[in-house]
This record gives C-alpha cells, sequence and structure tokens, in this order.
C-alpha cells in the first residue's frame, strides 16, 4: 500500500504534530526507540498519566492537537515572530487558558501574564524544532474552525468549551477549502525548508470523523467535506514536492473492504487492533525502525494500558478536545 519516497534510519529524527489520530503514530514510534524529537520533556517524577494529561510526550512539543494546517502555519509563524494571535487567552472560574493550546494546562494558569509567560517558553521550543529535526510528520485533522472574526486568529477547539465564552460579534466559523488548505501549507512549507533545507515531510490523514458540524450540513457529509479535502491536498503535496510523502493510513481505516472492524462501536474512534494494522503497514516499509522492538510494545509499555481494557477503551485514551463538541451538539 505504501512505496516509501524516502526511509527512515534508527538515528532519523522525527517530529511528530497534527489531529488526535497523530497521537497513535506518535506513540508507535517511541515504542520502537525511533529518534522521536521531545523538546519540552514532561518533569521529572510526574507519572505517564499526568504527563499526557498535562501534554507532555504527546508530541514533539507541548503545543496539544493542531487540528487545521491554517494552526500549524500560525504556530510556525507566530513562533518567529511574524503573527501574534487576536484574543489568546481565556477565562474560566478565575483560571487563565491559552486558547492556542487549551488542553495543555487543565486547571488553567492564575494569571493572564502567567499564560503569556509559558507561551513564550512554548514558542523558543518551536523555533528549536525545525532545526533539529530530519522528518516532520503532520496528520491534516480538520477543514472547519472556530476563529477570531477580524484578525483570523484559528483556534483548536470553539471557544466556550473548555473555556473562554462564544461571542458572535468576535467569533467566526470558518471551513477551509482545497486551495485554502494546500496554499496554508505551501506557505508554511516554504518557511520550515527555508530554516532546514534538508527537512522531509510526512503526511497523513486522520480517519476520525467529526463528532459534530458548526456547518449547515449534517454531520455524515460535513466529514465526508473535510476528509475528501484533506486527502486531495495531501495526495497533491505529495505529487507537488520532492520532499513531501503521504502515508495512507486514512485510505486504509476508511475503506469500505474493512466494513468498520477498526472502528470503536460509536464510530468515532478507531480502535487499537486498527491502529495496529495500520503502523504494521509503515514499518513494513521501513525496515530500520521495523526491526528494533516488536509492534505490541507500542500499546503496553505506558501507565494506564493494563491488561484487560478492550480495544475501545484504549482508543478513546488519545487526547481529542473535538471529542467535547459532541456534548454541545445534543
Amino acid at each position: 500500500m505504501w512505496q516509501p519516497k524516502f526511509h527512515f534510519a534508527p538515528d532519523t529524527r522525527i517530529a511528530t504534530a497534527g489531529s488526535c489520530f497523530a497521537q497513535h503514530i506518535s506513540r508507535y514510534l517511541r515504542a520502537r526507540n525511533a529518534a522521536v524529537v521531545d523538546l519540552e520533556p514532561p518533569p521529572l517524577g510526574l507519572s505517564a498519566a499526568n504527563a499526557m494529561k498535562y501534554g507532555y510526550g504527546i508530541y514533539s512539543a507541548r503545543y496539544g492537537n493542531i487540528y487545521t494546517v491554517r494552526h500549524l502555519l500560525q504556530l510556525t509563524e507566530e513562533a518567529l515572530g511574524r503573527f501574534a494571535p487576536s484574543d489568546a487567552v481565556w477565562e474560566r472560574n478565575g483560571r487563565f487558558f491559552d486558547a492556542m493550546r487549551i488542553g495543555v494546562e487543565p486547571g488553567g494558569l492564575p494569571s493572564a501574564k502567567a499564560v503569556q509567560r509559558h507561551r513564550q517558553q512554548h514558542l523558543a521550543q518551536v523555533r528549536r524544532l525545525f532545526a533539529k529535526t530530519d522528518v516532520f510528520v503532520f496528520t491534516l485533522g480538520l477543514t472547519e474552525a472556530w476563529t477570531h472574526a477580524e484578525s483570523g486568529t484559528v483556534y483548536p477547539t470553539a471557544p466556550g468549551t473548555i473555556a473562554g465564552s462564544y461571542r458572535p460579534e468576535v467569533h467566526a466559523f470558518r471551513n477551509f477549502d482545497f486551495l485554502d488548505v494546500y496554499k496554508d501549507f505551501v506557505k508554511f512549507h516554504r518557511i520550515a525548508t527555508k530554516r532546514n533545507p534538508g527537512l522531509k515531510f510526512l503526511l497523513t490523514v486522520s480517519p476520525v470523523p467529526l463528532a459534530a458540524t458548526a456547518s449547515d450540513k449534517h454531520v455524515l457529509v460535513a466529514t465526508t467535506y473535510s476528509k475528501s479535502v484533506l486527502r486531495a491536498v495531501a495526495g497533491k503535496l505529495a505529487e507537488t514536492f520532492e520532499n513531501v510523502d503521504y502515508f495512507p493510513s486514512f485510505d486504509l481505516l476508511s475503506s469500505a473492504s474493512t466494513r468498520g472492524v477498526f472502528h470503536s462501536d460509536d464510530a468515532r474512534q478507531i480502535t487499537e487492533p486498527g491502529v495496529e494494522a495500520v503502523m504494521r503497514i509503515f514499518f513494513d516499509a521501513q525496515p530500520a525502525l521495523a526491526q528494533a522492538s516488536a509492534p505490541v510494545a507500542a500499546g503496553e509499555q505506558d501507565e494506564g494500558r493494563a491488561a484487560g481494557r478492550t480495544p475501545e477503551d484504549r482508543a478513546a485514551e488519545a487526547v481529542c478536545e473535538d471529542i467535547l463538541l459532541d456534548a454541545f451538539s445534543r
């Protein structure tokens, strides 16, 4: 199913980012002892469960889920001092949250200044990321986003779900089309390769359907649109750029031939057997990584993955803010 454009070596420095499905890819790479970049590791003594809760060890920096390419571009430009997000600090019950990575401090911080200070520390690591990376793995997740209407600032989740409040005079819904997503990645690609001319990119598309939509379409129709756009963009980018490849995890897990066997009962998540099937294809095509350890290690090494857990339990362990939208859609 996959003929890679480039092969990983055991010391290939891999950075990961994207929607919640990207967390599974990162987890399996770490279990294979791949050289996954981690510029914001958890503090010593923090349990694995709490590290995940606070956004440590999920991706190569503590940026949380990046669902849209516009958010990825925005983060990169902000780290380089070319963009300043608007309405970037949200409040809830006297605690303050970074609206650009709303889930990494679940209890919030004591002040807006504390949020800004934490963010500057985070952006310093994002700046380092591309210089220290050989392959940037990114999972495209959504085309829908909530934005700051005047500035265009994109948020990873809807205002008012985790923190903040939705204000129709301030916030606006945006559903990016093919050209939006394609042009955003081309611009990101140009910026990243200018900082690191040898950088390669591996794209995937999340097979996880939308939990809810702010469009005027049924959520099934909205999901089909979103995933079709993202899959088409990923394919076009891989055709256009020599240093961009596409790994077909979406194609396998969303194929009618699988008869939904890799989805949880609510069809909202990919089960562990589904993730294992996809990553088996990945490692079969990357022999240098395949020799490191057995695939089962990815599923059993982390705290909280004890015997007796069902595939649905384990699929749900990925941190996905967009699942919260389901509660607001009922």
